[in-house]
């Protein structure tokens, strides 16, 4: 292992014995090496890294601090993996996505409250079919991110919205090619908080499924026919779109 990696492993160790814990600082860097058996220059990679995934925060002038642990900060390398990936795995991002919304809506259809309904009929009442593609796609970010909310995990919540955000480009390409965007994403919409009223799990997580497995099936259709050759480029216009008619913004 490499001393770097160790002494990683030595402040973790730290975290998860109590000795640091969140918004606590860090002794010195040199009480600290001495402390752990490890050399300054370790000590000093070692906290780089841990800093840039959000475990530490270096404050110049002041000292190195745990940041609060909070998911929203550990797992947002989540959205920087994410924005590197191409087209062509953005399926695979979807479907993963396909499985958290079902958990998420299952979650919240058991605990979701007259606050949490309101904040949805609310989103809901903010669009309709005058509303642009980029409204919708703001609508729907916020729609799917309350869901989540009320489900009550964080962390869940924070997953999905890393997913999420790097989708908004296959929504955006899909609104613009799709006639009624608008009013079927709303239908759908409506469907889903209506099965979250009624505290109805599996009509709530069949719902979202659905919904999300629309765009993931028009993306699978959207990739196959980019991938054909085309006899006859045309590089002013944009890849076409699939024949068959595309489901709703999810």
């Amino acid at each position: 292992m490499a001393v770097t990696d160790e002494a990683i492993l030595r402040i973790k160790g730290m975290i998860l014995r109590g000795e640091l814990t969140p918004g606590s600082r860090l002794p010195p860097e040199k009480e600290l090496s001495e402390r752990l058996g490890l050399s300054r220059s370790s000590m000093r990679e070692a906290v780089k890294a841990l800093e840039v995934i959000r475990v530490l925060d270096v404050r110049r002038g002041d000292g190195t601090y745990v940041t609060s642990l909070e998911p929203r900060l550990l797992l947002e390398a989540m959205s920087f993996v994410v924005d590197l990936h191409a087209d062509a795995s953005i399926l695979e991002l979807f479907a993963v996505r396909r499985i958290l919304e079902r958990a998420a809506a299952g979650m919240a259809a058991v605990r979701v409250g007259e606050a949490e309904l309101e904040r949805l009929r609310s989103l809901l009442g903010a669009v309709d079919r005058s509303t642009d593609v980029e409204g919708l796609v703001a609508h729907d970010l916020e729609f799917h991110g309350a869901i989540a909310d009320a489900a009550g995990n964080s962390y869940l919540a924070t997953l999905l919205g890393s997913l999420s955000t790097e989708t908004v480009r296959a929504r955006i390409w899909r609104g613009l090619t799709q006639e009624d965007a608008v009013e079927r994403t709303l239908a759908e919409h409506r469907g889903i908080l209506d099965a979250l009223a009624q505290h109805d799990v599996e009509l709530a997580q069949a719902l979202v499924t659905a919904h999300v497995s629309g765009v993931e099936q028009w993306l699978r259709a959207w990739s196959v026919t980019v991938d054909s050759p085309d006899p006859e480029p045309d590089s002013d216009d944009e890849p076409p779109s699939p024949d068959e008619p595309d489901p709703a913004v999810s």
